[in-house]
């Protein structure tokens, strides 16, 4: 029996690898926007305009205190009511970019913080502007902060993928509820779902524990 549900596994595999195929373009498409939204955020974040930080703040409380899923749901399903009508990958990139970017502008505005007013004294008494002591004094120092836990919260987002299923994007964790149907072995189906993710994030983990043994302070 159990040769059986492994042939017909090896049948179906080219179906998992698409769906791996639709997990990785959600994740490194998420991953992008994620970065460049949370480093604007974070910046903006560490710096001195208190209604920018106010408004900032509010939008990364509300992000990390309501489940993913529900934020997939306001963006596919409430959005349209207010005339936005989104198909189910751009409302799973948006969902997954509104989710990611708040945990990094965290990340972002922590590692900005923790630079001593001495380097933003030193960079103004240069001559440089708030732009260039930024790019050139700050960030470079505060990457050493940054990189770790943002290698980390890319694994974390690789893995949060799986929740977009719930709007029928057929990515990974999807495909394996549509086999488990046509292949009633959910132990061996999820098994290899599993494996795919690991596939995935497995050298982000690899570069995360690196990057906190080299960047250790």
């Amino acid at each position: 029996m159990m040769a059986f549900y492994f042939s017909r596994l090896v049948e179906i595999f080219p179906f998992f690898l698409k769906g791996l195929w639709m997990t990785s373009q959600i994740a490194f498409i998420s991953l992008f926007t994620c970065t460049l939204l949370g480093f604007v955020l974070g910046i903006l974040r560490s710096g001195k305009n208190k209604i920018l930080k106010w408004i900032i703040g509010v939008y990364v409380s509300f992000v990390r205190g309501t489940p993913f899923v529900v934020q997939i749901f306001i963006v596919f399903f409430i959005l349209p009511e207010w005339g936005i009508q989104l198909k189910a990958f751009p409302a799973a990139l948006l969902a997954m970019a509104i989710m990611g970017s708040a945990f990094i502008c965290e990340i972002v505005a922590g590692g900005i913080n923790a630079i001593s007013k001495g380097q933003w004294e030193a960079g103004t008494a240069s001559g440089l502007t708030l732009i260039q002591q930024l790019r050139l004094v700050i960030v470079p120092q505060a990457m050493k902060v940054i990189l770790p836990p943002l290698v980390g919260q890319y694994v974390l987002l690789i893995k949060d993928t799986s929740v977009v299923s719930v709007i029928g994007v057929m990515e990974l964790t999807r495909v394996g509820w549509v086999t488990v149907v046509r292949i009633p072995e959910g132990l061996m189906v999820f098994s290899l779902v599993g494996a795919l993710y690991f596939v995935i994030s497995y050298p982000l983990i690899l570069l995360s524990n690196y990057l906190e043994r080299r960047m250790a302070i």
